[in-house]
């Protein structure tokens, strides 16, 4: 487990749900392995549009984290299904805000690269500002 993060039983993530989406593989997987340290469970990753958007109508999730582009495809679909359901979200982005489309340009987003606590407390962000 990291040394930055919360011991499991004090950690507002554990338990989640978290659906990643993300195309690159070795990037999914550092995912992963961030969110099972902190006793999360990983639905997915989807590195596909057309999955990442049945997990997201269908599957039970607390939170996301979105690759902002899959194989070339804007993940915006998903965003929307997301939002549908009142799901928040990240988008994760080597982009910027700029690079996000106007609708959905001041959603949470991240800069890659990033550092696993960076996400760890982007998601942590998303999941308190929903319960208050």
């Amino acid at each position: 487990m990291s040394d930055t993060a919360p011991p499991v039983s004090e950690e507002p993530l554990a338990g989640r749900r978290i659906l990643v989406v993300e195309d690159e593989a070795m990037i999914a997987l550092l995912i992963q392995d961030l969110l099972a340290d902190l006793g999360t469970v990983v639905v997915g990753p989807a590195a596909r549009i057309d999955d990442a958007l049945a997990l997201a109508r269908t599957a039970e999730i607390d939170l996301a984290a979105l690759d902002l582009n899959l194989g070339g495809e804007p993940v915006y679909p998903v965003a929307e299904a997301l939002a549908e359901r009142a799901i928040p979200f990240v988008f994760m982005t080597g982009y910027g805000q700029l690079g996000i489309a106007e609708p959905w340009r001041g959603r949470p987003s991240i800069a890659k690269p990033f550092r696993p606590s960076q996400l760890a407390d982007f998601l942590r962000e998303a999941l308190r500002t929903t319960r208050s």
